[in-house]
């Protein structure tokens, strides 16, 4: 079941992406904390939700053994939702989610890990498909400024975003792979319900800061492409936390796959083209995760 898990985490952040560029607007320097504030509303919700339903106890305790690993996701998280004012969702998204490589390779240095050759090479397979969309896109984008519009290069800070959040979110993956699956020092239940509290907490502070220091209106019914962003977000978390229990070293390169979605969906809804290459890309990175699949028993 954790392959199935791993792979409507990828369907579900591939589609909040979407939204989260459609919440992100550049004349807007808040709009972050509105997605912040939005995202981490709907977890806390959602834990308290799940943890009535399933009569479960929580200790708060678990939010700081946890914290580490929270703090390296919602932290990369929000630095994405910057860059998105910056960078189109097709570039940002491949970049940000090569941290599945860095993750992978951080559990091979440190864990004895054994893939075998099936397992190695569809990683291979994945990462370098992750990476050839972000180069074509990063060149397509490039050509096309210069020649229509030399106002809007990017600037450092658009590229450098996406950058940090793919080594942020890499050291927080491979956190994660330690509580949940090398050393189970955490539960999948303890593990989401502190993720999603901590989010709850930041909330509370972004909406405090934005709405009292700052004294700027918020009121979440109006935001709707923020709403359904932290829908999706936390139906990812849900199936991601269950996905990375069962296998982290395969649910890592996996999950990592959904900017492939990401791009698809921008090109349908944000009336962008793939060309090509990008197409063959594409097939080759499914057929990764296929291949990732045959390495483990379903």
């Amino acid at each position: 079941m954790w392959f199935l898990f791993a792979l409507f985490s990828t369907l579900a952040w591939g589609i909040a992406d979407l939204f989260y560029k459609k919440s992100s607007i550049r004349s807007d320097r808040y709009s972050h904390l509105k997605i912040v504030i939005t995202v981490g509303t709907v977890m806390g919700l959602h834990g308290i939700g799940y943890m009535i339903a399933n009569g479960l106890s929580f200790s708060p305790y678990q939010i700081i053994w946890y914290l580490p690993v929270s703090s390296c996701y919602i932290l990369s998280m929000t630095i994405g939702y910057i860059g998105l004012r910056y960078i189109e969702l097709s570039i940002s998204s491949p970049v940000q989610n090569s941290s599945g490589a860095v993750t992978v390779l951080l559990l091979f240095i440190f864990f004895n890990q054994s893939l075998g050759r099936l397992g190695i090479l569809a990683i291979i397979i994945i990462s370098a498909g992750v990476l050839g969309i972000a180069i074509l896109e990063k060149r397509k984008e490039e050509q096309e400024i210069i020649r229509f519009d030399s106002r809007h290069r990017f600037s450092l800070l658009a590229i450098t975003l996406p950058i940090l959040y793919c080594f942020i979110d890499g050291l927080g993956t491979f956190a994660d792979g330690i509580y949940l699956d090398e050393l189970r020092l955490i539960s999948e239940n303890d593990a989401l319900l502190a993720f999603e509290f901590t989010f709850f907490i930041c909330a509370f502070l972004a909406f405090f800061y934005h709405t009292v220091i700052k004294k700027r209106k918020f009121n979440i019914i109006e935001e709707r492409n923020k709403v359904f962003a932290a829908i999706f977000e936390t139906t990812g978390q849900f199936f991601y936390v269950f996905a990375m229990a069962g296998s982290a070293i395969i649910t890592v390169p996996l999950v990592s796959a959904y900017s492939v979605v990401s791009v698809i969906l921008s090109r349908i809804f944000l009336k962008e083209r793939l060309t090509g290459l990008q197409y063959l890309i594409i097939f080759f990175v499914v057929i990764g995760i296929v291949l990732l699949g045959l390495t483990r028993e379903l």
